[in-house]
């Protein structure tokens, strides 16, 4: 097999949830309990974080991720969707699993798996956890895919579990309140393991504080944990531990996960990883170069500025929004898409009467047809012509700007995937 023939068997042979939804869905561990099991149990031969929430848990990811290769530890990501090459899920170091192991994996494998009809998220993570183990990491950074309890990624026992928030998402999968969200994400919680929660209150807080009581994990709440002070204008955050950081990752709502993510540096410490205050810090300035990130608040270009983001469900799509409007420009343009599971009527609401929108669809069955957002959005004052290609919005709303404009491209992953 080449290297394309094997990415599009694990795209056309495997259900993939970004392409089709929820018909890809699996929800249990039974599938990957087996294949782990097949292999030898890779992930138990190196340490492991395990990251979920509902907002934020990718850019906690690659920051803790870029945190433990400054402090020079070999470290493994895993994470998801991609955005322009599947293997960004995989990556040591920063730097992406090579093709030639994607394909020996899937030869090797494929078809011993195949009987227990794994989806393209189980196979990839096994991949991933293979790889690692093969590389001899000696941590890894695992991002949950879908929820937690049931999400495939739930094999594993780390030594830090981290929920950045909750807010709504998937809720066909997860529950329609935030409270059975919070229930679901919290069923990664293992006894005797530490768990960082990033934000909570109220009947979510209950809910950790209940769910860590029963599994006898040690709880924390990383707000409690330590103070962070915004730095305006410079965008630098000051903490009297970790000094002046200022985040290779721009975006508002990075102040959040970066208080969250130096929380869970100091619970790694008291396990005895050696993270120097200067380490941190490097991680996080450098998060970008060290992990290759891309799509959170990414400049592309300048003149007319250009920016996209992969804030893509309500809580995410008002923090960009939020961030948008304190801009300074002449007229804004927006190019928006949206797959087809969320609901427009919550996130449409959010934004900007006053832009002009490139409506459009990304490439794949799961996008929500560009009329059909074109008119929802009308109802809403939000007025702009669908596009049915990004490639062709993107191009109209760069023609159409002036230097002194901001094009904002996002709505959805699959969306900015297709402008980078």
């Amino acid at each position: 097999m080449t290297y394309q023939e094997t990415i599009d068997y694990l795209y056309h042979q495997l259900p993939l949830f970004e392409r089709v939804g929820g018909s890809a869905y699996k929800a249990g561990l039974d599938t990957s309990i087996q294949m782990d099991g097949f292999l030898g149990n890779p992930h138990r031969r190196y340490k492991t974080i395990h990251v979920a929430g509902t907002n934020g848990k990718g850019s906690t990811s690659h920051m803790l991720a870029a945190i433990l290769q400054a402090a020079g530890y070999k470290t493994g990501l895993y994470t998801s969707p991609h955005l322009k090459d599947f293997r960004e899920r995989i990556r040591v170091n920063g730097e992406m699993i090579p093709q030639q192991k994607v394909i020996d994996f899937v030869q090797t494998y494929a078809a011993t798996f195949e009987p227990l009809h794994p989806s393209f998220f189980e196979l990839t993570m096994e991949m991933a956890f293979d790889y690692f183990a093969d590389e001899q990491v000696d941590i890894a950074v695992i991002e949950v895919g879908l929820g937690g309890r049931l999400d495939s990624t739930n094999i594993i026992t780390p030594i830090l579990s981290v929920i950045t928030n909750i807010s709504f998402d998937h809720q066909q999968f997860l529950g329609d309140t935030l409270e059975k969200i919070a229930f679901e994400k919290s069923g990664i919680m293992k006894p005797h393991v530490p768990v960082l929660i990033g934000e909570a209150e109220g009947s979510v807080k209950e809910i950790f504080t209940s769910r860590a009581h029963q599994v006898n994990s040690p709880l924390y709440f990383a707000e409690e944990m330590l103070h962070l002070q915004h730095e305006e204008p410079s965008g630098s955050f000051y903490n009297m531990e970790y000094g002046n950081i200022k985040p290779g990752l721009k975006g508002l709502y990075q102040g959040k996960n970066l208080t969250t993510v130096l929380a869970s540096a100091n619970l790694l410490r008291q396990q005895g990883i050696e993270l120097p205050a200067n380490s941190v810090q490097q991680g996080i300035e450098r998060v970008v170069e060290l992990t290759g990130l891309q799509g959170r608040w990414q400049v592309l270009q300048h003149q007319p500025l250009m920016i996209c983001d992969t804030g893509h469900n309500e809580a995410g799509i008002r923090y960009v929004m939020q961030q948008l409007l304190q801009l300074s420009y002449r007229q804004l343009h927006i190019v928006f898409g949206m797959v087809s599971d969320k609901d427009p009527s919550k996130i449409l609401p959010l934004l900007p009467p006053q832009a002009i929108y490139y409506f459009t669809q990304a490439a794949i069955p799961r996008a929500l047809e560009c009329h059909q957002l074109q008119q929802q959005a009308a109802l809403l004052g939000l007025n702009g012509t669908a596009y049915s290609s990004v490639e062709e919005a993107v191009k109209m709303a760069k023609h159409a700007a002036n230097d002194d404009d901001v094009i904002f491209i996002g709505g959805s992953s699959y969306v900015v995937a297709e402008a980078l």
